[in-house]
């Protein structure tokens, strides 16, 4: 089922995940070919290329490819990812891949074919109906320049900042590192526990590993030395679950009891092959603390797997910061420490795993004996009840020409139901269908808000800005709810941040691929908002009384750039950065073009560089410190004014920024956020880029944020 290229075809298995009139899921596998912006199925492997497809549609500027992470049918996982149109979201497509690798080539090529259309807004995307002749037929207008250095910027960051790991020794071909102390700010410091990270090399492909990581059943007693059972107590998203964990006895040291763990599990992958797996310790309801267990503590930790010499071979980073919940009056710091190192030597164990297994780790065979044993222990497993996994089976089409594996469904246990749950579509008796599994948006944003709230129960005092707020609580004005401090030292406020921290492209970049530290900005940060409502906000600049509307009142020249971070949930959050000009719009030719242009062109353009300079490592692996075009992977509003244009960024729109804005605000409290915004130059014109404007944002506090109700309108 390899997904093969030729010239510009894109071509290879998928499956088409589509819903019966009952709402029930059902999956048929088809030969997908994406040629000459028109995505066809066939029920085959077309024999020749004036084969008519059974099904086809027009791939333009208007569609948006979304990565929707695992789901599972009947005993097989697929990694998921859907098409949809932005002025009508009821057409769309829901596509399946049988690898993480295979899904991400495909979302690749759909979102570099939607942006060699970008300049030509007025083309619809067709819906995937029987094929419309006059609609293949259309011309198109390509915009070389989008596509021409849309991979350019893959591996390398583009923030300068300080590694935060500091070697200390080495074990078993392990390179062995502590987390460097930050003073000021340091989650683990202050906790009293450790950060280490492992770092080996293993011989096998980054993907391989990555399914061997996940995977809690049976294999892991191969590598895993510590393991001893594990559950998934409840599915989140296709990224995002939470796991139970429990450890055996033989590793630990005399007289220590065993320890189980109870993680949130996310993972991700990047444009360049890397993998990441991130999980922290949380409390859940249906999985309390067990009478022969004690409940360790992971404050964070994960695993990062890096590809290397041509894909062949893998760098795995595996972090630990853990309490391990030991007699502090029995127990020494060191024996905390040891404990964690020996834990982190399964690094060592995966990599002698691998070269016992010479490349077949990953066979079907072996994958099969797994798929048993599962089914042996199925009856051993708890299941969650009432959790948010859906009962997931299926029938597939049979193609000679490509089996599928029946085995994926151990590397991420998923708890399944019987088939007697099943309901039957009585028009075609030769399909099972599934009820949709995609998990609604409340139910994880509710678990996160539950980690916002015993954050603040844990508190227990009040700081001065909190006192100020309570004795003055007169209503506000847009663009004064979130206060400035230019020292950094003030909670929950906000500052530019030095813009040499950033690499932004030079005059010779379309040659050298070289970057420079920005030496400014072109616009000025002069306010913003910290916000709450029952639903999302849009286009705060227009609305009377705030700072943009009292500027255009006077009249003047100043040009005002919002950008309005939305985070969705049973609250929604709203960050809103006013960046101001004092020049007429027109001495910036990219910035003009940005603002009376399309949102097709604004979607390929507009960037942003993020950068969590305090913080735990589990959030600043989560966040990264590379640019990405967020209207390439995530929904933008735009709101167009006299005096100003808004950017309305929905986190909602994609399952993977939940799943980092998600880790992100359960260590709000404790991080120091730093941004940069800029509108990407890809020709020799547009070169050098130039930063629209920096922030810094110091241990937020999403109790602090002021209701819309307080609004003074």
């Amino acid at each position: 089922m390899d997904v093969q290229k030729s010239d510009e075809i894109t071509q290879g298995w998928l499956y088409l995940i589509r819903f019966n009139r009952f709402g029930l899921q059902y999956a048929r596998r088809r030969y997908f070919v994406l040629q000459n912006q028109r995505l066809k199925s066939f029920k085959s492997v077309p024999l020749s290329d004036t084969q008519e497809p059974l099904r086809s549609a027009i791939v333009d500027s208007c569609i948006r490819v979304t990565d929707k992470g695992r789901e599972s049918f009947k005993r097989k996982v697929f990694f998921v990812f859907n098409i949809y149109n932005t002025s009508n979201h009821k057409d769309h497509l829901k596509l399946g891949a049988s690898s993480p690798e295979e899904a991400a080539r495909w979302i690749h090529s759909l979102q570099n074919v939607a942006a060699e259309t970008g300049t030509d807004s007025k083309r619809r995307w067709q819906p995937f109906r029987l094929n419309d002749s006059k609609s293949a037929k259309r011309t198109i207008s390509v915009d070389w320049t989008v596509s021409a250095t849309m991979h350019v910027d893959a591996i390398m960051p583009d923030v300068i900042a300080p590694s935060q790991w500091k070697i200390f020794g080495c074990q078993n071909g392990l390179r062995l590192f502590k987390e460097a102390k930050d003073s000021n700010n340091s989650s683990e410091s202050r906790a009293g526990q450790p950060a280490i990270m492992a770092v080996g090399v293993v011989e096998g492909t980054s993907e391989a590993v990555f399914k061997i990581l996940m995977s809690i059943g049976p294999s892991r007693y191969e590598w895993d030395f510590c393991f001893h059972g594990s559950t998934v107590v409840e599915h989140l998203d296709g990224h995002t679950d939470i796991i139970h964990m429990q450890l055996c006895r033989d590793w630990l040291p005399w007289g220590i009891k065993r320890r189980d763990l109870l993680l949130r599990r996310y993972w991700r992958r990047e444009d360049d092959g890397t993998y990441v797996i991130l999980y922290h310790s949380v409390i859940h309801s249906k999985c309390p603390p067990q009478d022969s267990y004690i409940r360790a503590y992971i404050h964070s930790g994960g695993f990062v797997v890096s590809p290397v010499n041509q894909g062949k071979e893998s760098v795995v980073k595996h972090m630990l910061s853990v309490d391990w919940k030991l007699w502090k009056s029995y127990f020494p710091k060191t024996s905390t420490r040891s404990l964690t190192i020996r834990m982190l030597g399964r690094v060592s164990a995966l990599r002698e795993l691998f070269r016992a297994r010479a490349g077949e780790l990953c066979s079907d065979d072996f994958l099969s004996r797994e798929c048993v044993s599962i089914r042996v222990n199925e009856q051993q497993q708890v299941k969650p009840e009432g959790g948010q996994i859906m009962p997931m089976v299926d029938h597939m089409e049979e193609v000679k020409e490509s089996p599928v594996s029946n085995a994926s469904d151990e590397f991420f246990d998923f708890p399944e139901h019987s088939d007697d749950e099943l309901e039957s579509d009585s028009e075609s008796s030769q399909h099972c269908y599934v009820e949709n599994c995609q998990p609604k948006l409340s139910s994880a944003a509710g678990f996160v808000k539950k980690l916002h709230d015993l954050a603040v129960q844990r508190k227990g005092y009040k700081d001065l800005q909190e006192v100020l707020r309570e004795s003055n609580p007169s209503s506000y004005e847009y663009g004064s709810t979130f206060p400035k401090d230019s020292n950094c030292n003030l909670p929950c406020s906000w500052a530019s941040t030095d813009p040499s921290t950033f690499l932004i492209r030079s005059d010779s970049y379309l040659e050298d691929q070289r970057k420079y530290k920005a030496k400014g900005t072109l616009m000025q940060l002069v306010a913003a908002d910290w916000l709450k409502s029952n639903k999302r906000e849009d286009d705060l600049a227009g609305r009377f009384g705030g700072i943009v509307q009292k500027y255009a009142a006077h009249g003047g020249p100043e040009f005002f750039f919002v950008i309005n971070i939305q985070v969705p949930g049973t609250t929604t959050y709203s960050l809103a950065l006013y960046y101001m000009m004092r020049t007429p719009l027109g001495s910036c030719s990219l910035l003009e073009r940005f603002v009376k242009g399309d949102d097709s062109f604004r979607n390929s353009r507009f960037k942003l560089i993020p950068y969590i300079s305090k913080g735990s490592w589990l959030v600043k692996q989560s966040v990264g410190k590379k640019a990405c075009l967020i209207g390439q992977a995530l929904e933008i509003n735009y709101f167009h004014g006299k005096n100003y244009i808004e950017l309305g960024v929905d986190i909602g729109s994609s399952t993977v920024a939940r799943g980092v804005v998600g880790l992100v605000l359960g260590y709000l409290n404790n991080l120091v956020i730093e941004m940069a915004f800029l509108i990407q130059a890809n020709t020799h014109e547009e070169l050098p880029e130039t930063l629209l404007g920096t922030c810094r944002l110091n241990h937020m506090d999403a109790s602090k944020s002021i209701s819309i109700d307080s609004m003074n309108i």
